[in-house]
């Protein structure tokens, strides 16, 4: 399938994952990242996989920078966007410590990336958005479970939800679908960073006797991003090995 598809985040971890997942031949990947050295090694492995590729660095916390990122991919892409997934984020940097003890300045940054990055992207893309688009973002299934000391990443993750909806009612009428993916603990580079067991973290709470991989969400990602998801827009789709049921 040739379309243009918006990684955001991609340089490493479950992005990179979605940038290689969406490398069908003759596809177009955006790989955007603040990394823009680890997005451009993203960005070689998707030509590997015979997929066109390229890299731009971008702060998605800055309006600018997300306008001028959305322009340049559009250009890329022939005039436009088909698929935007909202995937760069805060995760394994952010302190863990009880609501009361948490730094405002961290909270601020948290949410400037978890939230108000999403945000920035979708406006910044929206006017390059095909009809019959999608836009897929990523949000946390710790949404569900409320984790404990971690109250800022939750609660921008809870936010992602919220975002997702109302995109999903204005981007409708534009025949664009809206959907949010909920993942489970999953096995990136940063969850290694995070603790020593990550390996086997929350396996025995779930349905599925397993630890999640990448490819896991990568597949809910084509799934939300492809014609078997045509009449679905608005939803959250938790990817967590039935940890959570909701």
């Amino acid at each position: 399938m040739t379309r243009t598809v918006l990684i955001t985040g991609g340089a490493g971890g479950l992005g990179r994952a979605f940038a290689l997942g969406f490398a069908d031949p003759g596809a177009r990947v955006a790989v955007v990242d603040v990394n823009v050295a680890g997005a451009e090694e993203t960005a070689a492995l998707v030509r590997e996989r015979g997929a066109q590729a390229l890299a731009v660095e971008v702060d998605v916390t800055s309006l600018e920078s997300t306008e001028a990122m959305a322009a340049e991919v559009a250009a890329f892409g022939g005039g436009g966007i088909d698929v935007l997934v909202n995937n760069a984020a805060i995760y394994a940097g952010i302190t863990r410590s009880p609501f009361e003890q948490i730094d405002p300045a961290e909270w601020d940054r948290v949410m400037a990336v978890n939230l108000k990055g999403p945000w920035l992207c979708a406006r910044a893309c929206s006017p390059h958005l095909r009809e019959g688009g999608a836009v897929v973002n990523i949000s946390s299934a710790t949404v569900l479970s409320g984790s404990e000391q971690w109250m800022h990443y939750v609660a921008s993750k809870g936010g992602v939800i919220g975002l997702t909806r109302v995109m999903a009612k204005e981007l409708g009428r534009r025949g664009i679908r809206v959907n949010a993916i909920a993942p489970g603990f999953t096995l990136t580079e940063a969850s290694y960073a995070l603790m020593e067991d990550a390996a086997s973290y929350g396996v025995d709470r779930a349905a599925l006797k397993r630890p999640s991989q990448p490819e896991d969400v990568v597949g809910a990602a084509r799934f939300l991003a492809g014609p078997d998801s045509s009449y679905i827009s608005g939803q959250t789709l938790v990817v967590d090995g039935g940890r959570q049921f909701i």
